[in-house]
């Protein structure tokens, strides 16, 4: 489960800053690498991303139990 994990947040920080440089400068890194927003690949690597941040969701649960445990 950590080796899932572990690339859920990989794969989200990389969506992270592709949508910091899409704000800042309107470019998107992924549309660039893999032939447009319309490419399949590009298509894949955001359902991907995407799929990581509803996965990323179980978190909240853990985060919450932590910060009661800590105070």
């Amino acid at each position: 489960m950590k080796t899932l994990d572990s690339v859920a947040l990989g794969l989200l920080i990389v969506g992270g800053l592709n949508w910091l440089l899409v704000g800042l400068f309107n470019f998107d890194l992924v549309a660039a690498i893999f032939g447009g927003q319309t490419a399949i690949l590009s298509k894949i690597i955001y359902i991907v991303v995407g799929l990581c941040a509803l996965y990323s969701l179980k978190f909240f649960p853990l985060i919450m139990n932590s910060l009661k445990h800590a105070n």
